[in-house]
């Protein structure tokens, strides 16, 4: 792992975001921000008939490191189900940035799962195959 804050992992991500923007037909949504530092991250996820991520778009505003994760997210969880989204731990995201963060730029690289893990809370409480949107 590297030390510095902003290597080119995060700076690629950051300068040229993976599916920056919104699905066309998202089938949930769920928006939230670090009310600390005003970081947002809004994630759109189109889901087929599998249960699996067909589709994963992030757009919002903030630092490099919340930005670049929320991209990473997104790269990361297309093709995956449901199921594996729910075994998806904070320290995996974490390990997909490939950068050691302090205590509150964690905060940061976290913000994009911290909406995942809230969005996969809400269909779950929902009924299945029922199209959710969620906003804080």
């Amino acid at each position: 792992m590297s030390d510095e804050l902003y290597d080119d992992h995060i700076l690629d991500h950051f300068e040229s975001p993976y599916h920056k923007g919104h699905a066309a037909c998202p089938t949930c949504s769920h928006s939230d921000r670090n009310p600390i530092c005003g970081d947002q991250i809004t994630l759109e996820l189109v889901i087929d008939d599998a249960q699996h991520v067909k589709e994963a778009f992030f757009d919002g505003k903030g630092c490099a490191i919340s930005q670049a994760a929320a991209s990473i997210l997104c790269e990361t969880i297309e093709g995956k189900s449901l199921d594996q989204l729910r075994e998806f731990q904070a320290q995996d995201m974490l390990d997909l940035l490939k950068v050691r963060l302090t205590a509150s730029r964690q905060k940061c690289g976290l913000l994009g799962f911290k909406v995942l893990k809230t969005m996969l809370y809400s269909l779950d409480q929902s009924q299945p195959n029922s199209p959710s949107t969620i906003t804080p």
